[in-house]
C-alpha cells in the first residue's frame, strides 16, 4: 500500500478546495506551476528510482472494458483486471467470442505501461447489472429482455438517455428516483475500484481508480475522465445523469469526494475535436463577471489537463478558423475527422414506432457561429468552434483572462487510446488490433465505420508525464502541475522550459532539467517577471527545448515552437517556429529559442510539437496483408495517407502581462 502524502502543489490545490485560505486561487495556481522542485523534494522517496528532476513515464489514462455499455456491445469481454494485466504485459484472452464460444485469441503489448487508469463509462453500470442479474427487479422487464438478446440494440437503447440536455434514468428500470439503478452501480464500480487497487505497485505500476464521465448532448461530444488520487473515492461515480453540466459535476464530486479523508479528483476533456462548440467555457451559465471567475477557478483547480490525441482523431489544431490569424500548418491534418469545408456523410438513427431506423445524410462542416452548438459531432457532423480544438481553445482562455482576470482554458497536455478492447497502450501502427474487439482483423478494420471504429480510426496515443518516481501521488502532482505531455504512440520524451537568461549554450549542459528548473519553469508553469524590471526592461523569453526518441522507436525529425498570443488589435494569431531539425533523423534534439518578436504587453502561450520522419500508417500495414485483388477500395483510392507522422507534444507555457 503506497504512503500517503501531499506534495506542496497538492497541498495548495486542496487547501482552496476547502476553505479557500488566504492566497487566491489564482496565486495558488501560479505557485503550484513554480514550485515543482520543491513539491519534488517534499515527495516522499520510496523509489529507487526517484530523480529530483523527474523521469519520463508513459501511461494510458482512458480505457474501456466489458463495464461499459458500448464496449459489451462490440463484444469486449475482457474485465478491468485483465485490462491492468495487459498494461503489465501479460497476455490477456482476446475476444470477441469464435464459434465454439472461447476467446479467438491472445492479446500482448509489446512493453508494459508505467501507469494506468480503467475508465469505464460512469453511466449504465447499474442499468446493465440489472439487467443481466437473474432475480433483479427489472431482470424480466421488456427493456431487458430486448437488452439481453442484443447487446448492442441495448447499448443504442441506453445511449439516448445521454443524447439530451435533460438526461433522465429510464423509470421502468431505476424507479422514480433512479434509486435502484444507483444501489446495482455499487458492485460494479466495486469491483473496478478492486481491480486498480490490486495493480498499483509503487515503483513499478501505477494504477488509478477512474472512470468516464460521459454526455453527448445534440449527440455530439461532452466527455471528460475522472482520476482519483488514492484509494479513498465517492461511493459510486458522479455521471452525466447526475450533472449533466461541467460545473455541476464538479461540485457534486466536491460534495461526495471526502477532502479529510484524502479524496481528491482531477477531470481530463477528450476528443474536444467531435464537441461542436460545447466544450467553451461557462455552458450554461449567466455571463456575468463573478460566475465566469467562479467558474475559472474551479476549472482551474479540478482541471488541469486535456487529451489532444486518441483513436477518434486529433484535437490539436484545425486550419481555416476565420478567427485564428496564422498560416496553415499540414500537420494538423494528421489523423484528423474534421476539416472545414468537408462534405461529411454520416449515419442518422431515428425512431419510428419504437424501432430505431439507420440512414445517412451529408453536409458541408463550417465554422460555429458566436455561441453556436452544432449537433452530431459524434458522427463528424456540425460546425466546428475555437474551442474544439487545443491551440485555439488555449488563445480564447487568454482572452477571457483578459476580460475577467482568469483563465478558463489553463491546459496541459496529455493523449492517450480511448481503447474499448482493455488493451491499453497498445499503440504500435503495425500490430494495432483495432479500437473495439469486432475489429479483430485486418478486413474488419478496414472497413468505414463510425468515427469510434474502422478505417478513420487509428491506434490513438500515450500519456506522458515528469515525476520524481512511479507513484500515485508523485504522478497525480505531475497532472495538476501540468507537467505533462501525450504522444501519437511513440515514447518520445520532450521537455519544455522557459526562462529569461538562458545561456545559449545550454544544450551542451550535462543536466539541463536542472539548468531549466534552476533558471525558469518547466512545461505547464508561468513565465512571470519580477519586480526589479521594468516595462522597457523584460527581456526575450527563451525557451529551453529537447526531446530524446523511443529507444526502440524510430529518430526525431524536427522540434516546433507553437507560439500563440494575442495581437495589439486583439486578433488570434498563431505560429509554427522550426527551432532544430534533422532531415536525416536524430536520437536527441534540442535547441535553446529566444523569441525576438516577443511582446511583453501581450499575453502569449508556447508549447513544444515533436515530430517524426513520416512512417507507414496502420492501415498500409493491413493492406499489405490482404492480396491485391482482395483488397477494399481504402487501400488504393488514396483517401487515407500512406503515410503519417507521429508526434509528441508538451504542455505550455503561459506569459500574461500584469
Amino acid at each position: 500500500m503506497a504512503r500517503r502524502y501531499l506534495t506542496l502543489a497538492g497541498l495548495m490545490i486542496i487547501c482552496t478546495a476547502v476553505n479557500g485560505c488566504s492566497q487566491s486561487s489564482e496565486l495558488a495556481d501560479s505557485e503550484a506551476s513554480h514550485a515543482t522542485a520543491l513539491a519534488f523534494s517534499s515527495t516522499d522517496v520510496r523509489c529507487e528510482t526517484h530523480s529530483a528532476t523527474g523521469i519520463p513515464l508513459f501511461g494510458d489514462l482512458h480505457v474501456h472494458t466489458s463495464y461499459s455499455f458500448d464496449a459489451a456491445a462490440n463484444s469486449t469481454g475482457a474485465t478491468p483486471r485483465d485490462a491492468y494485466r495487459y498494461a503489465r504485459g501479460e497476455p490477456i484472452p482476446f475476444f470477441p467470442l469464435g464459434v465454439n464460444g472461447e476467446p479467438v485469441g491472445q492479446a500482448q503489448i509489446d512493453r508494459p505501461l508505467d501507469f494506468m487508469s480503467v475508465t469505464d463509462h460512469g453511466e449504465f453500470l447499474g442499468e446493465r447489472s440489472l439487467c443481466r442479474t437473474p432475480g433483479s427487479p427489472a431482470f424480466d422487464t421488456p427493456f431487458c429482455q430486448n437488452f439481453r438478446s442484443s447487446e448492442r440494440q441495448g447499448m443504442l437503447m441506453l445511449g439516448t438517455v445521454i443524447t439530451t440536455e435533460t438526461p433522465q434514468r429510464i423509470e421502468q428500470l431505476c424507479g422514480p428516483e433512479g434509486e435502484i439503478c444507483l444501489e446495482f452501480a455499487k458492485t460494479p464500480w466495486q469491483n473496478i475500484q478492486k481491480a486498480a487497487n490490486e495493480a498499483n505497485d509503487p515503483c513499478a505500476f501505477t494504477s488509478f481508480i477512474g472512470y468516464e464521465y460521459t454526455g453527448t448532448p445534440g449527440t455530439s461530444n461532452y466527455h471528460r475522465n475522472v482520476i482519483f488520487r488514492n484509494e479513498d473515492v465517492p461511493p459510486l461515480p458522479v455521471s452525466y445523469i447526475d450533472a449533466p453540466i461541467d460545473s455541476q459535476l464538479w461540485s457534486a464530486l466536491d460534495a461526495v469526494c471526502d477532502a479529510a479523508a484524502g479524496c481528491d479528483y482531477l477531470t481530463i476533456p477528450h476528443n474536444t475535436n467531435l464537441s461542436n462548440g460545447r466544450m467553451a467555457p461557462y455552458r450554461k451559465l449567466t455571463l456575468n463577471l463573478a460566475n465566469k471567475r467562479a467558474y475559472a477557478k474551479k476549472r482551474l483547480q479540478r482541471e488541469p489537463i486535456m487529451e489532444i490525441f486518441q483513436h477518434k482523431g486529433g484535437s490539436e489544431c484545425i486550419n481555416g478558423l476565420s478567427t485564428i490569424f496564422g498560416a496553415p500548418d499540414e500537420l494538423c491534418a494528421i489523423e484528423s475527422v474534421r476539416r472545414l469545408g468537408e462534405d461529411k456523410t454520416y449515419v442518422t438513427r431515428t425512431r419510428v414506432d419504437g424501432k430505431l431506423i439507420q440512414g445517412q445524410a451529408s453536409e458541408i462542416t463550417q465554422e460555429c457561429h458566436l455561441q453556436e452548438t452544432g449537433a452530431n459531432g459524434m458522427l463528424g457532423a456540425g460546425c466546428v468552434h475555437a474551442t474544439d480544438f487545443q491551440r485555439s481553445a488555449l488563445l480564447v482562455g487568454l482572452q477571457e483572462q483578459q476580460a475577467t482576470g482568469l483563465n478558463p482554458i489553463k491546459l496541459g497536455i496529455i493523449a492517450s487510446t480511448d481503447t474499448h478492447s482493455a488493451n491499453p497502450g497498445g499503440v504500435s501502427e503495425n500490430k494495432w488490433q483495432g479500437a473495439v474487439t469486432g475489429e479483430g482483423s485486418p478486413a474488419q478494420r478496414l472497413q468505414p465505420g463510425l468515427l469510434t471504429s474502422g478505417i478513420d480510426g487509428n491506434p490513438g496515443g500515450l500519456a506522458g508525464v515528469w515525476a520524481p518516481e512511479n507513484t500515485r501521488n508523485a504522478i497525480f502532482d505531475a497532472m495538476l502541475r501540468r507537467e505533462v505531455f501525450g504522444t501519437s504512440g511513440p515514447r518520445i520524451a520532450p521537455r519544455l522550459f522557459g526562462g529569461w537568461s538562458f545561456e545559449n549554450n545550454l544544450c551542451d549542459a550535462s543536466d539541463r532539467a536542472s539548468a531549466g528548473y534552476a533558471g525558469g519553469v518547466p512545461m505547464g508553469g508561468d513565465l512571470t517577471i519580477d519586480n526589479s524590471h521594468t516595462a522597457q526592461s523584460i527581456p526575450n523569453p527563451k525557451l529551453l527545448a529537447y526531446a530524446a526518441k523511443d529507444p526502440r522507436g524510430n529518430d526525431l525529425e524536427s522540434l516546433q515552437l507553437i507560439k500563440g498570443w494575442i495581437g495589439k488589435d486583439g486578433t488570434l494569431r498563431t505560429d509554427v517556429i522550426p527551432v532544430a531539425e534533422n532531415l536525416a533523423g536524430a536520437a536527441t534534439l534540442c535547441a535553446v529559442y529566444e523569441d525576438e518578436d516577443f511582446d511583453p504587453t501581450l499575453p502569449t502561450y508556447y508549447y513544444l510539437r515533436v515530430v517524426e520522419p513520416e512512417t507507414p500508417r496502420w492501415h498500409t500495414y493491413d493492406c499489405a496483408t490482404i492480396p491485391k485483388g482482395e483488397q477494399p477500395a481504402v487501400c488504393s483510392n488514396g483517401k487515407y495517407p500512406e503515410l503519417i507522422r507521429e508526434m509528441a507534444w508538451t504542455s505550455p507555457i503561459w506569459y500574461q502581462p500584469d
